[in-house]
């Protein structure tokens, strides 16, 4: 069980740092943006690079979320 709370925790951290550097990726990306592409027609490839950072970053929290509720659950479990 110990074992397990230990992996969830790394795996935890790894989220967390892959949603930063999602965030920190996009906002690089959206101050890269230049006057053209916003005034273009159609999505501009920063906006479509923007948007895979902001998917990226939910499915890091996504991930992140589940493992804190294992974790919860395990020491729920472990409590009783």
């Amino acid at each position: 069980m110990r074992d397990m709370k230990t992996i969830l925790g790394v795996l935890l951290i790894f989220c967390m740092i892959g949603a930063v550097v999602m965030i920190v990726r996009g906002v690089i990306i959206w101050a890269r943006t230049s006057r053209e592409e916003l005034l273009g027609n159609g999505p501009s490839q920063s906006g479509l690079q923007q948007n895979k950072m902001m998917w990226g970053r939910i499915k890091f929290q996504a991930i992140a979320v589940v493992i804190v509720i294992l974790l919860l659950l395990m020491a729920k479990g472990s409590a009783g």
